[in-house]
């Protein structure tokens, strides 16, 4: 497997090197060949390595390390290592239930048509509130969570369907697959990343791999 790095670097000095060439020695654009090599020095290579820098950005923003890089989500960070299976993030990261990796992109994204774009805009106003907006004091969604968002990997599953809470009342299941009932109700999955209460809990130390 090709190094996405790698090739991108290869596009552009490529590219310079292209470039540099036809401003140095502008005649040679009076032949056909000299046109053709204008050409992709000028847009060709320039193009696919500008989209090969998109893509390797958009990926690199959906880790964890990039998710966490801002000073104000440090806390959040901390949160995933809350010794304490009440933490839902917690659980599910210390556990593999997502990719630690990936962890809040994988839960943060919208599972439905141009959810990666949506999230991808909504993470382009966290970095503007950042470094040029006012920075909240209590960090809250833009939108309710979705339970889609949970039913994603959950749905299906047998510690879902057949667990004692969720089918004590047979309305329950239903609602929660409508989305008429979310799983961070209060009485349910309740206790998400409380940040608020950090210095009071005991911390998970990952083994050191």
């Amino acid at each position: 497997m090709f190094d996405e790095k790698l090739i991108l670097i290869g596009f552009i000095l490529i590219s310079v090197v292209l470039v540099a060439y036809v401003i140095v020695r502008p005649g040679v654009t009076m032949a056909r060949g000299g046109k053709m090599l204008a050409f992709v020095a000028l847009l060709v290579f320039p193009v696919m390595a500008g989209s090969l820098g998109t893509v390797e950005h958009l990926r690199r923003s959906t880790s964890t390390e990039f998710c966490l890089s801002c000073h104000i989500m440090e806390d959040y960070g901390k949160s995933l290592h809350v010794d304490d299976r009440e933490y839902i993030p917690a659980l599910h990261y210390q556990n593999n239930l997502v990719p630690r990796d990936h962890a809040c992109y994988t839960c943060h994204t919208d599972y439905a048509m141009f959810g990666d774009a949506r999230s991808k805009a909504r993470g382009l106003r966290h970095v503007y509130v950042n470094y040029f907006g006012t920075k909240p004091e209590t960090i809250k969604l833009y939108t309710p969570f979705s339970t889609r968002e949970c039913l994603h990997c959950h749905l299906g599953m047998r510690a879902f369907e057949e667990g004692a809470t969720h089918t004590q009342d047979p309305t329950t299941l239903p609602k929660i697959k409508a989305n008429q009932l979310a799983c961070t109700s209060s009485g349910c999955h309740s206790t998400i990343h409380n940040v608020k209460g950090l210095k009071d809990v005991k911390l998970w130390e990952a083994p050191v791999k």
